[in-house]
């Protein structure tokens, strides 16, 4: 981006906020304090959008805004960036620093990817399942950043090392991202998103929310999905029939690892344990009402600066190495989007919309969800998955609140499409096209993928709505 459009989209976020604030709420069309809040969504929805900062910047402007402007009470914003869920995903960050240094992180996926045969189809299939199975387990963004590398030197090795150019690499990558962002929406444990969701969720009920009640509600919508984008993606044509010697690439390369060191066992127990721990939450939450999964993933990995690695005689991860494996942006971003959700909610600004809409004599049911879905699903592809359970999710609980509607099934059928982007080159796929993939390409293959994938989100959403 040049100096001068950057300049552009640097001032008219702030113009937006100020037109709102002024033209809606010194007129009187709406609560002024509501205004400024509609104006900070607006605002960061469109740095979100045009970047003319990295957005993890843009997840700062609610304490900036509202040390200036007041709207609520900045230990509300504030709090926001030191919650239970920035330490759950801190603490899930801790449990897995240390795999890539132990080399469990590869182990895993070629142990997965040892199973791939030669043909296209089964490239396909197995790298999407097992970015689906995996991203069950982890944020979705770790497991493209594991998996994109590993399928580049599987294609250098079968004699492809222009990734550009080779016919056999869209599909595969395509594969890794989409299959990352169906599982992702399985458990919470898929990324920021999710967590974000249950923060909203805890807020509207004022109670904790079990884990266990995410995978009940999401597991038909992922399985769903899982199948309608793989089977289309296996009726493409495709141009390349087979990658010969791929299945031994991967056999040899698991093989080179040797047998599973102690160190990887302690990591992997370690994470089993956490995620273990946070569904089985309803059988000991009355004897252990403090140890909610945020800090049991907290506890379990701080073990690792405690633990002694077996092979090097020094802890399993050090601060150093903490510093440089945390993903601190992802934690920026997603306490910016809770801190947006305070301002929206404390502003007055939700129930504004919400009577707005209301207005639209929107009644609940069917229509209702295709909206919801195709605004999340629109605020992911343009930005990101948590930014858009940030803008999106307040706005829902506000709507179905006001039209005295169970806001729950209408937030997972929103979590639903929320939870899925395929078409532009940003957040996850970013990282695929950084290593190769086409944007032109990853553009025309998505869209049948994202219209099917969108109709099972409604359909499952909505049937969600009815039981």
């Amino acid at each position: 981006m040049d100096n001068k459009k950057r300049l552009v989209h640097l001032c008219l976020g702030p113009i937006l906020f100020m037109l709102v604030s002024i033209c809606f709420g010194k007129t009187g069309l709406i609560d002024y304090n509501a205004a400024k809040g509609i104006g900070t969504a607006l605002w960061m929805i469109y740095w979100w959008v045009t970047r003319p900062v990295d957005i993890t910047v843009t997840a700062l402007l609610p304490g900036v805004i509202n040390a200036i402007f007041s709207i609520v009470p900045m230990e509300d914003v504030i709090s926001q960036y030191a919650s239970s869920s920035i330490i759950l995903i801190f603490g899930s960050c801790l449990l897995t620093a240390p795999w890539a240094e132990i080399g469990l992180d590869r182990r895993i996926s070629l142990k997965a990817l040892s199973l791939i045969g030669p043909s296209m189809k089964s490239q396909i299939t197995v790298w999407l399942l097992a970015a689906v199975v995996l991203s069950n387990m982890m944020p979705n963004v770790v497991v493209v950043a594991i998996f994109t590398p590993i399928a580049v030197s599987m294609l250098a090795a079968a004699g492809y090392e222009d990734i550009k150019k080779c016919e056999a690499a869209t599909p595969i990558l395509c594969a890794i991202a989409w299959g990352s962002q169906v599982g992702g929406a399985g458990t919470p444990l898929g990324g920021a998103m999710n967590i974000t969701a249950i923060s909203f969720i805890e807020e509207y009920t004022g109670q904790e929310f079990m884990y266990i009640d995410w995978l009940k509600n999401m597991l038909p919508y992922t399985i769903i999905a899982t199948v309608v984008v793989l089977v289309t993606m296996l009726l493409q044509p495709l141009k390349t029939d087979s990658l010969s010697g791929t299945k031994e690439y991967f056999e040899k390369c698991y093989a080179q690892l040797g047998p599973m060191k102690k160190d990887e066992k302690i990591s992997l127990v370690l994470f089993i344990t956490a995620m273990l721990g946070s569904f089985i939450r309803p059988l000991y939450a009355d004897i252990l009402p403090g140890l909610v999964p945020a800090y049991l993933f907290l506890i379990l990995g701080f073990l690792n600066f405690v633990i002694v690695s077996a092979e090097k005689k020094e802890m399993l991860l050090t601060w150093d190495r903490a510093q440089r494996e945390v993903m601190w942006g992802m934690l920026l971003l997603f306490a910016g989007g809770l801190a947006l959700g305070q301002i929206l909610t404390g502003s007055g600004a939700n129930d504004t919309i919400a009577n707005m809409i209301s207005a639209a004599h929107i009644t609940g049911g069917l229509g209702t969800v295709v909206i919801f879905a195709v605004f999340a699903c629109v605020v992911s592809e343009m930005t990101n998955s948590t930014v858009s359970a940030a803008v999106t999710l307040p706005i829902v609980i506000g709507v179905t609140n006001k039209l005295g509607l169970d806001s729950l099934p209408y937030v997972f059928a929103t979590a639903m499409a929320m939870n899925y982007e395929s078409l532009l080159p940003v957040s996850v796929r970013a990282i695929s096209v950084s290593y190769g993939l086409d944007p032109a390409k990853l553009m025309k293959n998505g869209i049948l993928v994202t219209f099917l994938r969108m109709l099972v989100a409604i359909g499952v959403g909505y049937v969600s709505i009815l039981i």
